[in-house]
């Protein structure tokens, strides 16, 4: 299958999306993300684990301050802003790397702007907070829209559909919709399917195996499978339990699922392994593009 290639320019970034798959890294400057929680919420490790990301290959570095996982509480605007700013801050001045913020609130998004980020990751796809497509139109940065059924804190409470591609089409369809009506281009906006966010396992799978579906959107597809529970889940233990998110099983897990990820057609994969996944990359695009000469 040919993925569609893009072309993304804003600010002082430009990123080619196609040929070669793009590496997200994520950084969460939390005390209770379910895979790295409090490993990198002071300031030194933070800026430690960035920088090594950068090294590794990571061609965006996504940073956040309020977990996702599911059944997770929210943070303030203020304490939010406390972890995110300083560590964009100090990237900012010191790589050329674009930044991504992982935010629902338009302030915080704001803020991390003028410090410095230059692409919104939105995962309620601008549901939690309308002004968030102000922000982003107003700073030419780039745009993330994410699908999520429900909130984090009851999106795992039996998700079903009765259309699973249609709706979440659907549901992207109308967030890029809204988003250009707030006057966002639609080549700064990406998309991505939501893996594990009011998904079943089988959602899931078939989601990454479906991606292509999502290319008559016109725009990116961002992926981000890693370390998700519904690898754990599939991973089961012989004494029946699920191995830790950091287990090197899940590792291998997350490589097999960018794999499948990229072929279907995602143009961006978000990480926590960067060094692997840039691994992986090399080799799922040489075999992708390869020809006979």
């Amino acid at each position: 299958m040919t993925t569609k290639q893009y072309t993304l320019s804003w600010q002082n970034h430009s990123l080619e999306l196609g040929e070669h798959t793009r590496i997200m890294g994520i950084l969460n400057i939390t005390p209770d993300s379910f895979s790295d929680g409090g490993k990198f919420f002071a300031l030194d490790t933070a800026l430690a684990q960035a920088k090594q990301m950068i090294a590794e290959g990571a061609d965006i570095i996504d940073i956040g301050g309020e977990s996702s996982r599911p059944f997770s509480a929210p943070v303030s605007i203020e304490e939010e802003t406390r972890r995110v700013v300083p560590v964009i801050e100090h990237l900012a001045k010191n790589i050329s790397t674009p930044i991504s913020i992982d935010t629902t609130k338009s302030v915080v998004a704001r803020r991390a702007i003028s410090a410095g980020a230059s692409i919104i990751n939105d995962i309620s796809a601008l549901k939690l907070d309308p002004n968030m497509a102000e922000v982003a139109s107003k700073n030419d940065v780039l745009l993330i829209l994410m699908h999520m059924k429900g909130t984090p804190s009851d999106m795992q409470m039996a998700p079903a559909y009765d259309d699973l591609m249609g709706e979440i089409k659907g549901f992207l369809a109308d967030a890029i919709f809204r988003a250009e009506k707030a006057g966002v281009l639609k080549n700064k906006i990406i998309i991505d399917p939501g893996i594990g966010f009011g998904k079943t396992v089988q959602h899931n799978l078939y989601l990454i195996n479906n991606l292509n579906e999502f290319q008559d959107l016109n725009v990116p597809v961002l992926l981000g499978p890693s370390r998700k529970a519904f690898i754990r889940k599939i991973l089961v233990q012989d004494d029946k339990t699920e191995p830790k998110p950091e287990h090197p099983l899940v590792e291998t897990g997350t490589q097999a699922t960018v794999t499948a990820g990229i072929i279907a057609g995602a143009h961006i994969v978000r990480v926590h392994n960067v060094a692997n996944t840039c691994a992986t990359v090399q080799l799922v695009d040489a075999i992708r593009n390869s020809v006979l000469t």
